[in-house]
């Protein structure tokens, strides 16, 4: 069977980074070449890094990704390389591309035909599809098609024609965001364009943050009879080089085909064939987080992180994430005690400090909790009571950590989880101030796990037992938990997943189970707390929906889903 040596380049690009991608390019090139490989693979628009969004608009940036995209064909060897790119159309309208280059040439180009125009995308907003017949390179002795990421996703699509034509190789460039479960998906559908075309299947992935946005990698090969040749490592850079053995060429004429190389670069020795290990669900969750903070504060230009550290276990995991980020040393805590906190919030914040190996600082707010009371006593008739005194105190805290930001040149870290987000459970200026929301898209019972996979990772208690087991509460008035403002996070959370992320009904979760009690508090607590949500900090997406890019509802909405079984029930005013 004939065979071709393939290096799936997962590179980690920069947006707008025109110069860096150019870099990394020719470095993963380089690797490639040195291995052997007959064909690189790059992911979807190399150049530009993805997504480039509304720096499209600016014809400056599209002929500097031009220029630059002239600079890796130009670094091109002996290996064929697959490279994306922003084109432009006889119409002068953009094109997202990915070009056939070898020894400093373009030999040929591809555009994407499956614009995605959904969710996190929005491609049909800049680019028009590509058309025409299927081309067919020739790359080794062996008939390749190129397609880049949705293409893959239809049957009898772009890889169904290429194969049609005589392509006996498929290889598919991404930008592929990650959200739990995706590979499994990406997976399955790569078995259904296996068993459609009889053709293996070279799937490169990128890796990286991009603000919201975290690429996972986990680029794959897969045989012409669906076996799993080669797979990438998740959430890490990698030149994964792999021997395919393909199906025998049927030869067609009357099809569009372009010689690239004519025989492979490298004779018998041991096929390589690397098999990454898969990491389990919540660990993937937790390196999403990782990277998605890494790459957040280094391509920003954030060297350090602060983080209000209260004793619960948002805040310690937000710590834990931060330190396997950027490292200890770039990590600082605060606590803010005030005249509400339990002994034990500050006890276990210096034991996580302490286990983390941060500095933590401690700043008591009773002062200028009191100055603020007390100016504004006349203002109100009387001393801050109910929810104006306890968001003056959250209030009085994000005033701390943003003074030591701006001191200092940190990002503020902040807290909040997805079921707070969700039902307004946050203050606005207070918990929500800052830079980056780490956790911005995971649940709070998800919190939980990932807490104890940390721990059980590191072998000890990095985040204290203390904190995983005491009762959840924001400390701003005597003896009080979250479950008095909130359902029990248990019941919250599939009924918050449910309506935001499965776009259910309120009819459709009762029907499903759910108590209508719980379905219309939820439901109206999500409802009144999008113009909260809308100012809130980007965050790691994690999930298939994440409040941000996914999830555009207009603020100013009278629509309500409401249970016909079950009266509306306002539920817990947030906290604004």
């Amino acid at each position: 069977m004939p065979q071709i040596r393939v290096a799936a380049c997962q590179i980690n690009t920069v947006v707008g980074d025109l110069a860096g991608n150019v870099w990394r390019t020719l470095e993963a090139l380089v690797e490639a070449e040195g291995a052997g490989a007959d064909l690189a693979v790059l992911p979807e628009l190399t150049i530009t890094g993805y997504p480039p969004e509304d720096l499209l608009g600016r014809p400056a940036f599209v002929a500097d990704n031009l220029a630059a995209f002239a600079e890796v064909v130009a670094g091109t060897g002996e290996c064929a390389a697959v490279v994306g790119y922003v084109d432009i159309g006889p119409d002068g309208r953009l094109l997202n591309a990915a070009a056939v280059c070898r020894r400093g040439k373009v030999l040929g180009r591809y555009v994407k035909r499956m614009l995605p125009n959904y969710g996190v995308f929005d491609e049909q907003r800049w680019f028009v599809p590509g058309s025409g017949p299927a081309t067919v390179y020739e790359v080794a002795g062996v008939s390749v098609g190129v397609t880049i990421c949705e293409d893959m996703w239809f049957p009898a699509g772009p890889m169904a024609e290429q194969a049609a034509a005589g392509a006996r190789l498929l290889v598919n460039a991404n930008a592929s965001p990650y959200s739990r479960g995706r590979r499994d998906e990406r997976l399955e559908v790569l078995a259904g364009r296996v068993a459609e075309t009889g053709c293996a299947i070279v799937y490169v992935n990128q890796v990286g943050g991009q603000d919201e946005l975290v690429f996972d990698g986990a680029s794959v090969v897969v045989g012409p009879d669906g076996d799993l040749l080669a797979s990438a490592g998740q959430f890490v850079e990698e030149v994964l080089v792999c021997d395919v053995e393909v199906a025998d060429d049927p030869g067609m004429t009357g099809v569009a085909r372009v010689p690239v190389s004519s025989a492979g670069r490298t004779t018998g020795g041991a096929q390589l064939r690397p098999v990454a290990p898969v990491l389990d669900p919540v660990a993937e969750v937790y390196e999403a987080l990782v990277l998605g903070t890494r790459d957040y504060l280094g391509k920003n230009g954030f060297t350090d992180a602060v983080i209000g550290l209260s004793g619960g276990i948002d805040s310690s995991l937000v710590a834990a994430v931060a330190v396997d980020a950027v490292g200890a040393e770039r990590v600082h805590g605060v606590a803010m005690p005030s005249r509400y906190s339990s002994g034990g919030s500050v006890s276990d914040a210096v034991a996580l400090a302490a286990a983390l190996g941060i500095d933590l600082a401690t700043a008591p707010i009773e002062q200028a909790h009191r100055a603020l009371a007390d100016t504004l006593a006349p203002l109100l008739g009387g001393e801050p009571t109910g929810l104006t005194d306890e968001n003056l105190q959250s209030r009085i805290r994000g005033v701390l950590l943003m003074a030591l930001s701006n001191a200092n040149g940190w990002i503020v870290l902040t807290t909040g989880n997805k079921s707070e987000m969700a039902t307004g459970y946050s203050t606005l200026y207070g918990d929500s101030a800052g830079g980056f929301a780490v956790i911005k898209d995971v649940a709070k019972t998800l919190v939980y796990e990932l807490c104890r996979h940390r721990n059980a990772r590191a072998g000890t208690e990095l985040i204290p037992e203390a904190v995983l087991v005491k009762p959840p509460s924001a400390e701003l008035r005597p003896d009080q938990r979250d479950d008095e403002s909130l359902p029990p996070y248990e019941v919250l959370d599939p009924v918050m997943a449910g309506y935001v992320e499965g776009d259910r009904s309120a009819d459709d979760l009762v029907a499903e189970g759910f108590d209508p009690v719980a379905v219309a508090r939820v439901v109206g607590l999500v409802d009144r707390a999008e113009y909260k949500r809308r100012q809130m900090p980007p965050g790691v997406r994690i999930s298939g929906k994440a409040f941000g890019k996914d999830r555009r509802m207009p603020i100013t909405n009278h629509y309500r889903s409401v249970a016909r079984s079950a009266s509306p029930v306002d539920g817990t005013p947030s906290v604004v």
